[in-house]
């Protein structure tokens, strides 16, 4: 009888009559509803944020990746509708849950949204249903806290009745060579048989899947991927400290590196790490591994070294103003940039803010400027991007480039401005020639 289910749901699954649900329409969520509306999937985006669904009913995407076009058509042929009700779960057959995983201000995991999403799930749960995690986290979350609360409360057999595996988001915001549709894609399930619904279900509307042994290969495969990142970008920065105290350009010396054609991949400096990966990831993994009694050290001196950097940053700025005898405290300085990379309007853990807050504490006068965060929300009041980029060049005493988006002018920035600070190396050469430049 076990089989049959299986059996039952993989052929809908490959027939694209199953009805699909995403729950977590944020920028992981919508990209990967609309692919899966696109194979021909029926998809019903779940998401507690009212406002969102109603733009998503409207045809409006709220995703710089994905575009209203995209949203509208699929809207108006019926593949795609937005809900703030999780009763729908009851009709559908598989369910994709792509919530957030922050870190907590304790530095440990916020598993809150996970253990909602599931609950709201799990009243739902029937016979010939698939339900993948995407969300990052520690290896075990799968089993030790999705699995018991789908098979308490329908009282169904993991891997005969239901379908239960870990699949691990790999999107990159921005990018258009990697994609979530060809971005390839690991699957690792609680069973052998859950890994086969659900490679089954994603290898219909993804290029390429990768099935692994278990949830747990699926949930560490992730944190490697960002560990891995993290652990370079940590060890590029302290480079960039070590260069600065001998007095090497520590760009120039990247670049002669970069021409290794082995051994080496290029890492770049920068005023901290930014974005819902990279930050956080790692600290999942240290934090998990302090259950079992080992420090994961490499992750922890690279977090020390990366949560550093924004102070190291504000450092340079200050140096900066003293060199042309000003202080930073009543210096009106100019942030360029504040998404967490460039050209995307993701303000997640940004560096930026902590840029801000520095240069605040220390009394300077602080504006920004980003074309894709007109309002950064924060608790003390919003605070609004200049609205004249050059005039408020021309204004500052220092402008200090924490994002380098590609649609800044910087020749006529840097001709207009009194003092940059570049911590992006986005001038380039201009930069390195210009005495008025101080580079990270």
């Amino acid at each position: 009888m076990s089989s049959d289910i299986r059996e039952k749901l993989i052929t809908k699954l490959q027939n694209r009559s199953a009805k699909v649900a995403v729950l977590g329409m944020g920028y992981v969520g919508l990209p990967l509803a609309t692919v899966f509306a696109e194979t021909g999937y029926e998809v019903i985006g779940i998401d507690p944020i009212a406002a969102k669904m109603d733009k998503l009913n409207h045809g409006e995407s709220y995703i710089l990746d994905v575009p209203s076009e995209q949203v509208a058509r699929l809207v108006k042929a019926g593949k795609l509708k937005g809900t703030t009700d999780y009763s729908v779960l009851a009709q559908v057959d598989a369910v994709s849950i792509c919530v957030p995983t922050p870190l907590r201000k304790t530095g440990d995991p916020d598993l809150s949204f996970i253990i909602s999403a599931t609950a709201e799930v799990a009243p739902y749960v029937h016979p010939g249903m698939v339900v993948v995690l995407e969300s990052s986290t520690y290896p075990g979350t799968t089993r030790e806290l999705v699995l018991p609360k789908l098979s308490e409360a329908s009282g169904l057999k993991i891997g005969e009745d239901i379908f239960v595996a870990f699949s691990p988001e790999r999107v990159d915001p921005g990018r258009t060579d990697w994609t979530t549709k060809n971005t390839p894609k690991v699957v690792g399930g609680i069973t052998p048989a859950c890994s086969e619904v659900a490679a089954a279900w994603y290898s219909q509307a993804l290029e390429k899947v990768v099935p692994v042994s278990s949830t747990e290969v699926a949930e560490m495969t992730k944190l490697l991927e960002n560990t891995f990142r993290m652990i370079n970008i940590g060890l590029v920065n302290e480079l960039a400290i070590m260069c600065d105290r001998l007095g090497v350009d520590v760009w120039e010396v990247i670049d002669a590196a970069a021409t290794k054609p082995f051994g080496f991949m290029k890492f770049t400096p920068g005023p901290g790490l930014g974005g819902h990966c990279i930050p956080i990831d790692p600290l999942y993994l240290s934090w998990k591994l302090k259950s079992v009694n080992y420090n994961a050290r490499f992750i922890d001196l690279a977090s020390e070294i990366n949560t550093n950097m924004p102070r190291f940053a504000m450092g340079k700025v200050q140096d900066a103003l003293n060199n042309v005898e000003k202080s930073l405290k009543g210096s009106r300085v100019l942030v360029l940039g504040v998404a967490y990379k460039p050209d995307i309007d993701d303000l997640r853990e940004s560096p930026a803010l902590d840029v801000i807050g520095l240069l605040e504490q220390k009394g300077a006068r602080v504006e920004y400027h980003d074309p894709y965060i007109p309002v950064i929300r924060q608790d003390g009041g919003d605070r609004h991007s200049v609205a004249d980029l050059m005039t408020a060049v021309r204004a500052a005493d220092c402008v200090v480039i924490v994002t380098n988006h590609k649609c800044y002018n910087y020749p006529e920035i840097l001709d207009a401005a009194r003092l940059v600070v570049d911590t992006r190396n986005a001038l380039g050469a201009m930069g390195k020639h210009s005495p008025k430049v101080v580079r990270l």
